[in-house]
């Protein structure tokens, strides 16, 4: 069949490059059987690479494959529904497909989406994962179109639970309303680079979204830990990540006062631990459940000092 001849082009670039996942597109357009098929060939010619290649090997995960099944959305959970039948993808060798859902839920209140998101990953979708996205090439019906809320925007996509897609010129406020552009087009615009070198606003918008990225790239509680309130004025949660031995722990708040603030972390952290706020680049200490400190921000990343 011409399926396998395709197969066997693509575990050629696994086989030989050592290539270890692949992100596939328009996925419910072929049967779910096909990706089964591809899922447990690719995997095969990884772990023959692997032992070809010792040195070169990075770590011990497995071949991975996150799919772009249409309108998916997280609250599905493992199926999703074609109107005659209802497949579940993640049994056919997806450990991850983007979910369409995030846009719409963005405007809801924090606590709301976070929750949400993380329950469903621990639960529903437990070993298993989403990719969370606001914009891309492709949906018509992006968050903020007219880059009105740049800092939600942030703070909704990156610390969601799941991973996160950012689509180039998201972390700049990049217009996607651009006149006389037909179809898709107008979600592809140049890349405002001239706004990022002259206009502050510009500036301080990126450093925000590299902030919170920089966070989440250090942190895999973020993405991948429980979420939970520690706190609801002001807003301060925790996330927590074990894995084996490996142990990540954070708190997070947003919407604080500018100026002087307290955050609440009785429970999580003991009294007397020091932390470290990457947003404001502070040192603090938990004094009788709570940390106090002054920045001129409304947002606080907090991580244990090494």
């Amino acid at each position: 069949a011409p399926r396998f001849y395709i197969m066997k082009w693509l575990t050629d670039y696994v086989n030989d490059l050592g290539i270890d996942g692949f992100r596939v597109d328009t996925v419910k357009h072929v049967n779910e059987n096909a990706w089964a098929e591809l899922f447990k060939e690719a995997t095969a010619s990884f772990e023959s690479w692997k032992k070809k290649h010792p040195n070169e090997v990075l770590d011990e995960n497995p071949f991975f494959m996150m799919g772009e099944v249409y309108n998916y959305n997280i609250s599905a959970g493992r199926n999703f529904d074609f109107g005659d039948k209802k497949v579940d993808f993640f049994n056919h060798g997806f450990k991850s497909l983007i979910n369409f859902e995030l846009k719409r839920d963005a405007d809801k209140d924090y606590e709301t989406i976070f929750k949400k998101y993380s329950k469903l990953l621990h639960t529903k979708l437990e070993d298993k994962s989403v990719v969370n996205y606001l914009t891309s090439h492709d949906d018509g019906e992006p968050y903020d179109k007219e880059r009105k809320k740049p800092i939600r925007s942030a703070n909704v996509l990156l610390l969601t639970p799941g991973a996160s897609q950012v689509y180039y010129g998201d972390e700049s406020s990049r217009d996607l309303t651009i006149e006389g552009t037909e179809g898709d087009a107008t979600l592809r615009s140049f890349m405002n680079w001239e706004d990022l070198d002259s206009l502050q606003q510009t500036k301080n918008i990126l450093e925000h979204w590299q902030k919170l990225g920089t966070f989440r790239k250090n942190h895999p509680a973020i993405g991948a830990g429980k979420h939970k309130r520690l706190a609801k004025k002001p807003y301060v949660f925790s996330r927590t990540y074990i894995k084996g031995d490996y142990k990540d722990k954070v708190v997070v708040g947003l919407d604080l006062p500018k100026g002087k603030k307290s955050l609440w972390v009785k429970g999580f952290f003991g009294d007397g631990t020091k932390l470290y706020d990457t947003y404001s680049e502070t040192l603090v200490e938990v004094k009788k459940g709570k940390v106090v400190f002054e920045s001129e921000f409304d947002i606080a990343l907090l991580e244990l000092v090494q």
